[in-house]
């Protein structure tokens, strides 16, 4: 599998975070996680990057994905 740079950027109470991140551990993609709720450096970096204060916001190799969205991490993701 070739290696993506995956960002995901998340709060602790966010159901649709551990989703998100428990989808990408099941496909085996590493990840680095930011939790925003308490780095207002990373929380900063995502607004930057998406518009969006809510999570999660993932970047896949520059992509940006809000929210939850199989497909679209699959397509960026390059995953069948």
């Amino acid at each position: 599998m070739t290696n993506h740079k995956v960002t995901v950027y998340s709060t602790e109470a966010c159901s649709w975070c551990h989703k998100a991140k428990d989808w990408l551990k099941e496909n085996k993609i590493e990840f680095t996680d930011h939790n925003v709720g308490n780095d207002s450096k990373a929380a900063a970096e995502m607004v930057e990057k998406s518009g969006q204060r809510g999570v999660p916001v993932i970047d896949i190799d520059g992509k940006i994905i809000i929210g939850f969205n199989e497909e679209k991490m699959k397509g960026a993701l390059e995953l069948k």
